[in-house]
């Protein structure tokens, strides 16, 4: 056999926490430890094998790279100390990179370096956009309001005011629509182009020949929402033992995040479809509106969830089972910094406080435009492609291929 390492992907793997991936030594027991291996596809093992070679093509369409949680029990059993778990989180991070679109976009989210460009792009766009929004004619903009208005309209006037030359929408939702529909695309576009070209390189790495290609209603019955509910009651996470914590910060974050995409969507239906016909459905939710209790309690729960989170990252590099890299500790800190400065925000706005309000709301924007805008290309991809992973394994071993 002839093999061409790719030592540039070895290096770039050790810098995304892979640095132990030259301890192992083929023992087998990291394969054997995982709860989730299985006896026709064991991993980490092969995996560890294919990154001490350097063969770049054949763990980024691996299945089985995607399929593993990184619970810790293979990095827990390892006599050598390798870290296979962190290895193969490691190539995950690298095939992020290798299906994503933009490349230099997502090239800015692999190094700590360029955290300043990372945090400043968005700060910026929002701070120009804020500019750009006094100089629509016959509308206000550019202000920090009065208590009195500030209690009444809270953050729904940041971007100005153009009621009195139309009503009928308002210039605040135009304003954020614009910003955040703009990050949501390109990262739909993203995770898209990027989930499509990890599928056809993983039907080509194992060589699939199908009787016959399922319809979209097939795919989503057979594949996508079993994979879907499997993910929702944490199955697997649920099945790993050294870190069983991990679920209790891992859940949270999860059904958070659906709490707050619902009540997302239902402000989007309120102030964009429905104040059309309505204009007064325009403005803040009340405290004690149902949508805005699933909103308070999500952000709440996200916080926790990070918290957890933070705490076994803590833990696990303190006793030498993680290594402290740029790449996991970037997504917990962003999800932390959303839920704080929506919560601060909120607080605010109930002490009456509209200066330290609109300055803590114009951070909460960045956050959540950094949010939207990295998805694909830091660790919160896996929502993604380790949903497509789980479909793939389904689908290898249906009745559509031979």
């Amino acid at each position: 056999m002839n093999v061409q390492p790719d030592l540039e992907f070895i290096r770039e793997l050790k810098t995304a926490g892979g640095d132990t991936l030259k301890k192992c030594f083929q023992c087998a027991t990291c394969s054997v430890a995982c709860p989730l291996s299985t006896e026709s596809k064991p991993f980490p093992r092969k995996e560890m094998i294919w990154a001490s070679w350097g063969l770049k093509d054949q763990l980024v369409t691996d299945p089985d790279v995607f399929l593993c949680h990184q619970c810790g029990d293979c990095t827990e059993k390892c006599p050598r100390g390798a870290k296979p778990g962190e290895t193969l989180g490691a190539i995950r991070a690298y095939a992020y990179q290798q299906f994503a679109w933009p490349k230099g976009l997502a090239k800015l989210t692999t190094s700590q370096k360029n955290l300043p460009i990372l945090i400043g792009l968005p700060a910026v766009v929002i701070l120009v956009m804020w500019i750009l929004s006094a100089l629509v004619p016959g509308t206000s903009g550019l202000h920090i309001p009065s208590v009195e208005a500030f209690a009444e309209h809270g953050y729904q006037q940041f971007f100005g005011d153009w009621s009195v030359m139309f009503k009928w929408y308002g210039k605040n939702i135009f304003f954020i629509a614009l910003i955040m529909g703009v990050s949501a695309l390109i990262a739909i576009i993203s995770c898209w182009m990027g989930v499509t070209r990890m599928w056809k390189a993983m039907i080509a790495n194992a060589e699939i020949v199908a009787n016959y290609r399922p319809s979209l209603c097939q795919f989503v019955g057979r594949f996508l929402w079993p994979s879907l509910l499997e993910t929702l009651q944490h199955k697997r996470f649920k099945e790993c033992k050294t870190n069983s914590d991990r679920v209790s910060g891992h859940l949270p974050l999860v059904l958070a995040f659906i709490g707050l995409f619902l009540a997302t969507c239902w402000s989007l239906i309120k102030n964009d479809i429905l104040g059309l016909i309505w204009p007064s459905l325009h403005g803040p939710l009340a405290f004690f509106d149902p949508i805005k209790l699933i909103a308070n309690v999500s952000a709440i729960a996200m916080l926790y969830g990070v918290w957890i989170l933070w705490k076994n990252r803590r833990k696990m590099e303190a006793e030498g089972r993680a290594s402290n890299t740029f790449y996991d500790w970037f997504l917990i800190w962003e999800i932390a910094a959303v839920g704080v400065t929506g919560l601060l925000a909120e607080l605010l706005r109930w002490g009456g406080q509209p200066l330290l309000g609109y300055f803590v709301y114009y951070l909460h924007l960045v956050t959540v435009m950094m949010l939207f805008l990295y998805m694909p290309y830091t660790k919160f991809a896996h929502i993604v492609y380790r949903t497509v992973a789980m479909c793939f394994e389904k689908y290898r071993t249906s009745s559509f291929v031979r």
